[in-house]
């Protein structure tokens, strides 16, 4: 019997439990919030960050149609919202896109290593909304690797890193600490003008893991001390709380995994599922250390061929804070909260009043116009051969020892008749790449969608919103 033709539904963006919560009950949190801080507001940026995300979806509020050009099948395709804070549709898109550019258009074909680095407790609570800190941070972590991969390789050997700063944890919790891919290796240059060599490193031990954490902790603190940020400056005004008292409150509970505004404030986010007796468990992988809040792991490595585990661990690296299909809105009002994985302590659900709910969306908001993507290395934007190492579309695989340049052309920065990538991906080659099947219009015939219009007017909206499409299919 033949299977069922996939079918691609247009998501009901009002009806989710997402969707839900932040309509009933966000007036009501932003009182309940400029309360507790004694009058004073939430930053106008996260206030939108929670309007916006109502309109993400909603025809009422604008759509375009899109037309297939072999047989006129229509669709309308509502505005989204764009937000980079906790939207799961926007940053699922977002996601999608920049991990498959990230695989065709930035990294070159050889072996990549993720790099993991966890922050202490008060230094999260620092880099979540001092974003210049953030960076130097960062970049401390960033030559400390530079430099360890050139120590184990050439003297004159040069790599590269691509950083995605993620500010969440897996229990809605902030927690600010990098993901940083690095080319496994090292880029040489036997002969100036000649094609660049690539050279494998060999994997990181145990022990080598363990001097590269001191050495970023003895780095980190050093620039924290010049910084105003050391031992003696404990009693220092904190900048967040001039700014906003109240998301000052709330980002040091979210760091802290309690409550901070309502009737529980002050109290731990409920657990459900865990042993409250279970003695904390510390991680003993391989290639992994600890001292004294930093946590450093380097056991994950892709092959230079495998482009498609590359591009899912760039979407692990992108993907956003919050799962629609692990949300559940329960009988009484509260939020459940299923975590992708069961902790140490058996915990499996958090549970969150709807108060509690919004607050911890609030803190995971990040500030307008700041980057949370980085290069540094070869792969930096103004690095001298970073024009020479990432590929172009269709990219050949490079062998080990291989020259880089042969697989390019005649020259580095020869890019004569190489295919331009279009600057956005088309929504249908997001839908295929994401869910590896083609989406065509209920003709099968396999035509393409164009968008030949736009509507935002209310009168415009109101009778496009009229009309009745059946779901495309997939295949």
């Amino acid at each position: 019997m033949a299977s069922a033709t996939p079918t691609y539904q247009p998501r009901a963006t009002e009806r989710g439990v997402l969707h839900c919560v932040v309509r009933e009950h966000l007036e009501t949190f932003l009182a309940e919030a400029a309360r507790a801080a004694g009058g004073g507001h939430l930053p106008e940026f996260v206030e939108h960050e929670f309007r916006d995300f109502l309109t993400c979806g909603v025809l009422a509020h604008g759509f375009a149609r899109v037309r297939c050009d072999t047989c006129a099948f229509e669709r309308l395709l509502p505005f989204s919202c764009k937000g980079r804070g906790f939207c799961p549709s926007c940053g699922g898109r977002r996601m999608t896109e920049r991990a498959a550019h990230l695989v065709t258009e930035v990294l070159p074909r050889v072996p990549v290593r993720q790099w993991v680095l966890s922050l202490p407790y008060r230094l999260r609570y620092v880099l979540t909304w001092d974003h210049e800190l953030c960076r130097a941070v960062l970049g401390v972590f960033a030559r400390t690797l530079l430099d360890f991969y050139r120590r184990r390789g050439t003297a004159d050997g040069w790599t590269g890193t691509l950083t995605v700063i993620q500010r969440f944890g897996g229990g809605l919790n902030l927690n600010v600490h990098f993901h940083t891919l690095v080319l496994d290796g090292v880029f040489t240059e036997p002969v100036p003008g000649e094609p660049l060599v690539f050279h494998a490193a060999p994997p990181p031990s145990d022990a080598e893991v363990g001097r590269v954490v001191v050495t970023v902790r003895k780095r980190v603190l050093r620039l924290l001390e010049r910084r105003g940020y050391g031992p003696d400056a404990e009693a220092a005004q904190d900048p967040l709380v001039e700014e906003s008292p109240v998301l000052a409150g709330i980002t040091s509970a979210s760091v802290l995994g309690q409550v901070a505004v309502g009737r529980r404030a002050g109290a731990r986010v409920w657990r459900l599922g865990s042993e409250p007796d279970a003695p904390w468990i510390a991680s003993t992988g391989p290639r992994q250390a600890h001292l004294d809040g930093f946590d450093l792991h380097a056991d994950l490595r892709v092959a230079g061929h495998d482009r498609k585990r590359l591009e899912h661990l760039c979407r692990y690296l992108l993907r956003p804070p919050l799962a629609q299909e692990r949300l559940r809105l329960l009988a009484d009002g509260r939020v459940l909260v299923q975590l992708k994985r069961v902790w140490a302590d058996g915990t499996s659900h958090l549970l969150f009043e709807p108060l509690e709910f919004l607050e911890k969306l609030a803190a995971l908001t990040p500030r307008p116009r700041i980057n949370l993507l980085l290069y540094h290395g070869v792969l930096g934007p103004h690095a001298r051969w970073r024009s020479r190492i990432v590929p172009g579309p269709e990219a050949p695989t490079l062998e080990m020892g291989a020259r880089l340049d042969d697989t390019r052309g005649a020259s580095g920065n020869d890019t004569t008749g190489r295919p331009q990538p279009p600057r956005h991906w088309r929504w249908a080659d997001l839908l295929r790449r994401a869910f590896a099947h083609p989406i065509n219009c209920n003709s099968r015939r396999g035509g393409d969608r164009a968008g030949p219009g736009h509507a935002s007017l209310p009168s415009a909206v109101r009778a496009g919103a009229r009309r009745r499409d059946a779901p495309a299919q997939l295949g």
